[in-house]
């Protein structure tokens, strides 16, 4: 993790971005989530999770719009709350 030298304070918040897609079936056509998880340099101040993961689209759009999060001390950890929190709500938005 080279990369990670790069930053020279850790109020630059660096970090590496992975992207990945999920489709999420829905009985009227499938819904294609984008989520990005942000692998920082060094844990957020005041946190101790270096991996956050948030969708490109939110759930529950009618009643309390939720944008579905993850956050771990792994990728993997990250990545899998924010695809259970895709599947917590419905998809209540326009298909694409």
């Amino acid at each position: 993790m080279e990369w990670t030298f790069a930053q020279t304070d850790p109020s630059q918040e660096l970090a590496i971005l992975h992207r990945f897609s999920i489709k999420r079936k829905q009985p009227d056509g499938d819904v294609e989530f984008v989520i990005t998880v942000k692998e920082y340099a060094q844990p957020l101040q005041g946190e101790s999770m270096r991996f956050v993961a948030e969708a490109d689209k939110q759930t529950n759009q009618s009643t309390a719009p939720f944008t579905p999060r993850g956050w771990g001390s792994t990728l993997i950890k990250a990545l899998s709350e924010c695809v259970q929190a895709i599947h917590k709500f419905p998809y209540e938005g326009p298909r694409g």
